[in-house]
């Protein structure tokens, strides 16, 4: 990942008396919720980079996304995790799985909910859990901006309301979660923003492409594989296949004269460029893999965890 601190965070004297501990403070805190609450936003926001693809579409995050937040003597792990839901096929199962893991592992936990949805159901209870998990969980509700004061006041008056679009409450949240994180030494550079190779990135970028030019469930059905990354290269060189489920997917994907596949690059290339900081060469390629949301040997193959329960 590229190594340069988030865009919204100066380091100051005032940041490094934000939160004063004998010893460094770091931790895994997992942005946890339904789809399309606003997990991804939130971790744009929080780390100061387009990170985590952002669409309106639910069930755009398959595997979790990690962003780093070092304030101070704090280092924040966030995991933008998938949607929780009750899965219909295997893809939506290990998407579950690798969520229920990451929440197992956390120190803490961001239980998200839309403020204009009014007040969060205990979290156990929408997450399918047996009791409350190990880590503590904060009730954080999302998209501030759309709430008036009518509502708000309904939500009670110790509710903690976020916007990641004008970053009201982001302040609050951090200081609350930070006397919930370890005491330990930094696990990351603190001027790194995350943690994923940027071949991750370029898959993700791509299916936000696909989220934003094409329409109906054909974005469900996509997904991309990195077969070649020229990094050191000018431009990056980045060939990929682009994969979906259906020979007839293949034309739709492809479009008149090509027109489709070129706008999913053009977009896909933009965020590659912001993210790398220097000019990208991304060479796309179609393919048909058969049925790969149902497939175990697929889903392996592209990066979903394999001990999930087959649905």
């Amino acid at each position: 990942m590229p190594d340069r601190r988030p865009a919204t965070l100066p380091p100051g004297p005032a940041d490094e008396r934000r939160y004063v501990s004998p010893m460094p403070k770091t931790g895994h805190v997992a942005l946890a919720g339904v789809p399309n609450v606003g997990k991804s936003s939130l971790l744009n926001r929080l780390v100061g980079e387009h990170l985590a693809i952002v669409s309106p579409k639910p069930q755009a995050t398959r595997l979790p996304v990690v962003g780093l937040r070092t304030e101070g003597d704090t280092q924040f792990v966030f995991h933008d995790l998938p949607g929780l839901l009750e899965p219909r096929y295997m893809m939506q199962s290990r998407m579950r799985q690798a969520a229920l893991d990451q929440l197992a592992r956390s120190h803490a936990i961001v239980y998200l909910h839309p403020a204009p949805a009014g007040v969060a159901p205990p979290f156990e209870s929408l997450a399918g859990l047996e009791g409350p998990p190990r880590a503590p969980v904060l009730t954080v509700y999302t998209k501030a901006d759309l709430v008036p004061a009518a509502a708000r006041a309904a939500l009670g008056p110790d509710a903690l309301l976020v916007s990641a679009e004008t970053g009201e409450g982001i302040p609050t949240l951090l200081a609350r979660l930070a006397v919930l994180l370890p005491e330990g030494e930094f696990e990351f550079d603190p001027e790194d923003i995350g943690t994923q190779p940027l071949r991750f990135f370029v898959v993700e970028y791509l299916r936000e492409a696909a989220f934003e030019v094409l329409e109906d469930e054909l974005p469900y059905a996509f997904t991309a594989e990195v077969e070649e990354f020229r990094e050191h290269s000018s431009p990056v060189y980045i060939r990929v296949t682009l994969l979906v489920e259906r020979e007839s997917q293949k034309g739709m994907i492809i479009g008149q004269g090509g027109r489709t596949i070129k706008a999913i690059g053009s977009h896909a290339r933009t965020r590659l460029e912001a993210l790398l900081g220097k000019p990208v060469y991304l060479d796309c390629w179609v393919k048909v893999l058969p049925n790969w949301r149902r497939n175990a040997a697929s889903l392996s193959r592209l990066g979903f965890p394999e001990d999930a329960p087959a649905s």
